[in-house]
């Protein structure tokens, strides 16, 4: 059969690599509505910490500065 392709997109990956197929495609596959959520929440994520890092930080000067 030299006139058919070989479907298997894997190629010789081992296969502990290769994603689990469900019966449409690859399972537990995040959706694009999904990532796109996930970059805000990263970002969000991001702000609080540094927020927080900073009023720590402004804490403990004002916590070794009292006079100032």
């Amino acid at each position: 059969m030299r006139g058919f392709s070989d479907l298997n997109l894997n190629g010789p990956t081992p296969a502990r690599v290769q994603p689990r197929v469900g019966e449409w495609g690859p399972d537990e596959v995040p959706t694009t509505q999904a990532k796109k959520r996930q970059r805000i929440w990263v970002g969000l994520a991001f702000i609080a910490a540094l927020t927080a890092l900073c009023l720590l930080g402004w804490y403990f000067y004002k916590a070794l500065n009292p006079g100032a």
